[in-house]
């Protein structure tokens, strides 16, 4: 079967939707021996770019990603579209989230945030994406460690990384393949890590479960295609995917840019969207 495959990534350049998306775009043009271009189509919470992919033509010539923004984004009211707006092919990858803060704070430790904070609620401001995933981080991170933010709202992981970079906002939860190059330019300081086991890539940085907060923030990207695909298509896509990532190039390239391979096939990754939109719903109310 001969595929020709537009990619419409719902996110701006530079952020990890992106980095990512084009790595998975990159290999899957080798399995499907045609050219997949990428076009970003950032907006709205990534809802711009997804209300054009599910109006396209359901005949694989198009492609999209989602994560977990998506259901946030549909529970908070911004869109009516949902996981269940597309047919789901497999989850691709996962991110490796940190605290980050801007260096001129002269934050070492996690506890040297608090410490500043908890003492003047409010008067810090913490970038996230309004009514995304980030402002759930958000909220919920403050209710671990009792702490009050402002909240600055930015489209993606770029906007916030410059703006956190550049002074304008203090704090930020992102992933960390895409504040690498600002850590090293001496711009951010990461705080601690969001993930389950320390990163190979900071050793030295220690987690939120480490330092007794009950916490991990992830974000999976998947990739699926418009509601009525046939069952052919997908069926060929989910096969050159899961070749995609049984590839050690492509867990390489991913490596690289800080990220972790995690597939899952469609029943499964089925599965994963219907539990977290489970937990996203019960759980969206938080913002009010």
């Amino acid at each position: 079967m001969k595929f020709k495959t537009l990619f419409i990534v719902p996110w701006g350049p530079g952020g990890a939707s992106d980095l990512l998306m084009r790595l998975v775009g990159r290999h899957l043009e080798r399995e499907l021996d045609t050219a997949v271009p990428i076009i970003n189509m950032p907006g709205a919470s990534g809802t711009v770019g997804l209300r054009e992919a599910a109006r396209r033509d359901a005949d694989g010539y198009t492609i999209t990603q989602i994560h977990e923004g998506l259901l946030m984004a549909h529970h908070a009211g911004i869109t009516e579209q949902n996981w269940d707006s597309f047919e789901p092919i497999a989850m691709m990858t996962t991110d490796n989230s940190v605290v980050m803060v801007n260096a001129d704070t002269g934050w070492e430790t996690l506890d040297d945030m608090l410490e500043a904070v908890q003492a003047s609620p409010g008067e810090y401001r913490m970038g996230v994406t309004l009514g995304g995933i980030p402002h759930l981080w958000a909220v919920q991170f403050e209710q671990a460690t009792d702490t009050q933010f402002g909240y600055v709202g930015y489209e993606g992981t770029g906007e916030r990384l410059r703006a956190l970079a550049g002074g304008h906002i203090t704090v930020s939860i992102e992933d960390y393949q895409s504040a690498e190059a600002f850590v090293e330019n001496g711009d951010v300081t990461i705080l601690a890590a969001a993930t389950p086991e320390r990163l190979d890539e900071i050793p030295e940085i220690p987690t939120l479960h480490e330092l007794g907060y009950d916490l991990e923030f992830l974000v999976t990207r998947g990739i699926v295609v418009p509601k009525g695909t046939p069952e052919p298509i997908i069926e060929r896509l989910e096969s050159a995917l899961e070749a995609v990532a049984e590839s050690e190039d492509f867990q390489t390239d991913v490596a690289n840019a800080g990220g972790t391979v995690r597939f899952l096939d469609r029943a499964d990754y089925i599965d994963y969207l219907e539990r977290n939109d489970q937990f996203i719903e019960e759980n969206a109310g938080l913002l009010d």
